[in-house]
């Protein structure tokens, strides 16, 4: 198989698959390395796909662009990020990233695509698994989120839940 019908075999395997692949898997599957899958993901986006990088692997969420996107500013203590979190997928609301502005390094984004609970769950196991340190950790607990809403309303839930907690920074 060449290059060009291995790439539109990985658009199709990410198009049609409804959880996450990990690009091992989809190496083992095309008979190739890892590396080799890394850099077709790479060319992919180049040319237009949307495919977003997730702890779980790769994916392609077909409903992104139907979402509005509002990046929010937070402040809070590694030990509330759980808390923080779930007072956004409760109201419906998809964590899709983290940001911090570094003072070396600048802007880092890391992609978190948390839709629910069990997402949650597993990005929290993960936190622990590897004994990571969340990158708020970096910035004294400031960062941003862009945050993914169906419409104003589950936003403005979020946006209120966030202010109660004491979380949400206002300018």
């Amino acid at each position: 198989m060449n290059s060009n019908n291995r790439r539109e075999v990985i658009k199709n395997m990410l198009i049609t698959s409804e959880t996450p692949l990990k690009g091992q898997y989809i190496a083992e599957k095309l008979g190739v390395t890892r590396q080799i899958i890394v850099k077709d993901i790479a060319i992919l986006r180049a040319r237009g796909m949307e495919i977003i990088a997730t702890p779980d692997g790769y994916l392609v969420n077909k409903k992104i662009n139907d979402l509005k996107a509002t990046i929010i500013a937070v402040n809070h203590e590694a030990s509330d990020i759980e808390n923080e979190l779930i007072a956004v997928i409760k109201y419906g609301g998809i964590i899709q990233d983290v940001i911090i502005e570094h003072q070396l390094y600048g802007e880092i984004k890391a992609m978190l695509m948390i839709k629910n609970l069990y997402d949650l769950d597993n990005f929290t196991k993960k936190l622990i698994e590897y004994k990571a340190e969340p990158l708020l950790v970096l910035t004294n607990g400031v960062h941003l989120h862009t945050i993914l809403t169906e419409n104003e309303e589950q936003l403005n839930n979020i946006i209120n839940e966030l202010k109660t907690k004491g979380y949400l920074l206002e300018g």
